[in-house]
């Protein structure tokens, strides 16, 4: 079936001022203004009061963490002292449990106009050794393209590390799993629904053998790699005290200095560092709502772009945001990067960070982009509220004004989202169950 989404408000392409054309799950037109498309339509959907953007892509998320938002006995805390209150309630995660969590936040994701999710587990508790299992099942009910990460703890406090021994996994458990989930789940190539990547948590969460050996093993399936990495100041004198080098030294070390990784956070690089990340060509998962909330500081993406540094945009975990929102969360990347850097970082830049940037976080060049050729994947916004009366430029508006809720989202050329609402999903009962296994994780 071909499908014209016919004369949009605006589009965040050139040359769609007409629409756009859908073929089998592939934008196979760009229509320009007053045009027709080229080959006779089967389906036309008008949308002149929307704004058309590619659908989000969202580079670095803990879908688990929805358990714990606004946790009382975590708010008001920097990461280390955050992390450390929350690990003995996380080592409670049951499958029940995290099968809601990754439903509900993976909801909330498409609701935002995210079409592909990225999520960084690294917590298997005994009884949960198949969360990866339970995430894809969810991502695939529910339609979207979805990066599962098999991530990993091997260092416990006993050892030097910061989580305690309830939530660490053995280093041989961890790699035989991660090949499991790959021979079963990983798909490779232009349209891939579901994507396994490897993502050892952090520094001080990690063995160094489990980094190298871990590499070693992603790149022997072709599967991209992802860790946190110079979050904050606390994780620098670690690095220092500890491993007697600094966060990018570290990764170099271990084999990690390599095109096919992606970094979350990355705020506390110098000049140097900056440059080497560039020239091996990483990316790195800006995370701007997180970092404020745990005030961990500023990313410099403006300085990372400029060394060839790919940057893209993550929510980050439901429990360091205290959202699963991406649309939000790039109107946070602008105001953040505003006052870090200068009024010349616009809103544009913001959607390529959620688009483009995080594409490329993941390897991937048939998403985040309304081309042809490209994959269906569309987010579509309205300016009815009240927040957007007096606007003048409509892609400008959903940034400045706040959108926060998307009224269509195509995947693959499918519908998921339509009049605001996800097709499908009982959104009263999946609040309640959620909620309901949420109270399990309070005192």
């Amino acid at each position: 079936m071909r499908l014209w989404i016919r004369s949009p408000l605006a589009c965040l392409a050139d040359d769609a001022g007409g629409g756009i054309v859908v073929e089998d799950g592939r934008i196979v037109e760009l229509v320009a203004s007053g045009a027709q498309p080229a080959k006779p339509v089967d389906e036309t959907f008008d949308a002149h009061r929307h704004v058309v953007l590619p659908g989000l892509v969202n580079a670095h998320h803990h879908m688990y963490q929805t358990l714990t938002r606004a946790h009382p006995q975590a708010i008001n805390k920097e990461l280390f002292p955050w992390l450390k209150t929350l690990y003995g309630y996380w080592s409670r995660l049951t499958p029940d449990a995290h099968c809601l969590a990754t439903r509900l936040a993976l909801t909330e994701l498409l609701m935002s106009g995210c079409t592909t999710a990225f999520d960084h587990h690294y917590l298997f508790p005994r009884g949960c050794e198949e969360a990866i299992d339970i995430q894809v099942d969810e991502a695939k009910k529910l339609g979207l393209r979805m990066v599962v990460s098999r991530g990993s703890m091997d260092l416990s406090e006993r050892d030097g590390g910061l989580p305690p021994d309830s939530v660490v996994q053995d280093r041989d458990a961890i790699l035989a799993d991660s090949e499991r989930v790959i021979g079963r789940y990983h798909e490779k190539g232009e349209g891939a629904m579901i994507q396994i990547a490897l993502a050892p948590c952090t520094p001080f969460t990690v063995t160094r053998e489990l980094m190298a050996e871990t590499a070693t093993l992603a790149r022997r399936h072709g599967c991209r790699l992802h860790t946190h990495i110079a979050e904050t100041r606390d994780e620098t004198q670690y690095c220092e005290e500890r491993l007697h080098c600094r966060p990018v030294d570290y990764l170099e070390q271990t084999g990690w200095l390599g095109p096919d990784v992606w970094l979350a956070h990355g705020i506390h690089f110098n000049d140097d560092e900056i440059g080497r990340l560039g020239r091996h060509g990483l990316a790195v998962c800006h995370c701007p709502t997180s970092n404020m909330v745990l005030a961990s500081g500023h990313c410099r993406t403006r300085d990372l772009e400029g060394a060839g540094v790919a940057v893209g945009l993550g929510v980050d975990g439901s429990a360091s945001n205290d959202n699963s929102n991406l649309i939000e969360s790039v109107r946070h990347a602008l105001m953040i990067n505003r006052l870090t850097y200068d009024a010349t970082i616009t809103h544009r830049d913001a959607f390529r960070w959620a688009t483009e940037g995080s594409a490329r976080c993941l390897g991937r060049d048939d998403i985040g982009r309304i081309a042809a050729g490209c994959q269906a994947d569309l987010a579509l916004f309205t300016l009815d509220e009240l927040r957007f009366s007096g606007a003048g430029d409509p892609l400008a508006a959903l940034v400045l004004c706040g959108a926060h809720r998307a009224d269509r989202v195509m995947v693959k050329g499918r519908w998921l989202v339509t009049n605001g609402m996800p097709v499908g999903i009982d959104i009263e009962r999946l609040r309640h169950e959620h909620g309901a296994a949420a109270r399990r994780f309070v005192d």
